[in-house]
C-alpha cells in the first residue's frame, strides 16, 4: 500500500479511551466513530485533519481496552495507515482484523515532526518524510497482513477467499 499525508503527531502511552471515548461505543459506524476520532486526547482533533493524513505516536500505542472501535474510528477519521515507536499488541492485531495498517518504526518515529509531508510504502517498509528529505526504514508489513487490511479487514478476507473456492 501506499499513502501519502500530513503527520499528526501524538504522545506515548495513547489508549484506546483516548483514541475513541466509551460514550461513543454505541456506534459501529466507520463515519461516526471517525468524527470523534481522538476526542479523549483532544476535543476536535478531527478537524484538523484530512483523508490521507497519518497518525505519528509514541510508545505503546493503543493501548488499554481491546476495543475494535479504535482502529475502526481511526478508519472512519481517513487515516489509512498509523506510524509508532511501539503498538499494544492487541491493538496491533485488532487493527489489520479492522482494516488499518501499522507500521513500527521504533525511536526513528521521533524523527517526524507534526506537520510533516510523508509518503509511505508498507510493501517496502519505507517512509519518506519529503518535509526534511529524510528515508526512514523498518520491517515491511507482511503481505497476508496487507491482503487482510486491503480487503477491509480479516471479514472481508475470509468473504474474498470463501468466494475464490466457489
Amino acid at each position: 500500500m501506499q499513502a501519502k499525508g500530513k503527520a499528526h503527531k501524538l504522545g506515548d502511552h495513547i489508549d484506546t479511551d483516548a483514541i475513541i471515548p466509551a460514550i461513543y461505543l454505541v456506534s459501529t459506524d466507520p463515519e461516526e466513530l471517525g468524527s470523534h476520532c481522538m476526542e479523549g486526547l483532544e476535543p476536535g482533533w478531527i478537524k484538523r485533519t484530512a483523508p490521507g493524513d497519518v497518525m505519528v505516536a509514541g510508545e505503546n500505542f493503543g493501548c488499554g481496552s481491546s476495543r475494535e472501535h479504535a482502529p475502526v474510528s481511526i478508519l472512519g477519521a481517513g487515516v489509512p495507515v498509523v506510524v509508532a515507536k511501539s503498538f499494544a499488541r492487541i491493538f496491533y492485531r485488532n487493527s489489520f482484523n479492522m482494516g488499518l495498517i501499522l507500521m513500527e518504526l521504533g525511536d526513528a518515529a521521533d524523527r517526524i515532526s507534526d506537520g510533516d509531508e510523508l509518503e509511505i510504502d508498507t510493501e517496502q517498509g519505507v517512509v519518506k518524510n519529503l518535509t526534511t528529505g529524510e528515508t526512514l526504514k523498518t520491517n515491511p508489513v507482511p503481505e497476508f497482513m496487507q491482503k487482510i487490511a486491503s480487503a477491509g479487514g480479516l471479514a472481508g478476507y475470509v468473504k474474498q477467499r470463501l468466494a475464490e473456492r466457489a
